[in-house]
């Protein structure tokens, strides 16, 4: 699978187009997965699960809603409330540090991503995806290129996944003082670089990621 796409198919905004073709189907319990810390090097990957109602007027109601990186962490936090709010379902997962390293971060992600279902207090019908299969899922699944981008329902997700690991990055902060974690999340930062260098890494660093790696 290519990861590049044709930048005039990607809108201004994420939109519905994607949920609205399936919702015509008859397909009406779609849910959106995306993941965030991915790339860290501390704490877990997560992944969430908005179920967004079936109605047009989403997209009116959730307008501020884009790709989590694109928006300011106030942002984040008020939209959460909301995308909580107007979802029929939604749900959070994560994969440890260990896991990522025992299983390696594609794994981990996708289990992130299956707990993230597996939380749901409705079943969906169709998933739509950030660029991922979960081929442990035995539900069809549509895997969009910049997806978060793209889609509500997985743009929605972006968010939910980026502010709950948010969160608790800030809480390891307390447990694991003098890397910033509260900061950068566990991002590979020049400073917590150095402060890994300086500190040595701790029990939610990834092992398999580098510079711990070496």
């Amino acid at each position: 699978m290519t990861s590049r796409i044709d930048p005039q198919l990607i809108p201004a905004n994420p939109n519905l187009e994607w949920e609205r073709a399936l919702w015509e189907a008859g397909i009406l319990r779609i849910a959106g997965i995306d993941e965030a810390g991915r790339g860290a090097l501390a704490g877990p990957v997560a992944a969430a699960a908005v179920i967004l109602p079936p109605e047009r007027s989403i997209a009116r109601e959730l307008s501020g809603v884009r790709d989590s990186k694109q928006m300011t962490p106030s942002q984040r936090e008020s939209w959460s409330k909301r995308i909580q709010e107007i979802a029929l379902a939604f749900g959070v997962g994560m994969a440890s540090s260990k896991e990522i390293d025992f299983l390696r971060i594609v794994p981990a992600t996708q289990l992130a991503a299956q707990r993230a279902i597996a939380t749901l207090t409705i079943k969906p019908e169709h998933l739509l995806l950030d660029y991922i299969f979960l081929p442990d899922i035995p539900l069809p699944q549509t895997s969009l290129i910049k997806g978060d981008m793209r889609s509500l329902s997985i743009a929605a997700a972006s968010v939910l996944a980026k502010t709950s690991r948010d969160a608790l990055m800030i809480e390891l902060d307390e447990q694991y003082p003098g890397y910033g974690l509260a900061k950068h999340k566990g991002y590979g930062t020049a400073a917590h670089r150095q402060a890994i260098e300086q500190l040595g890494p701790s029990a939610i660093h990834r092992m398999s990621f580098a510079p711990m790696r070496s």
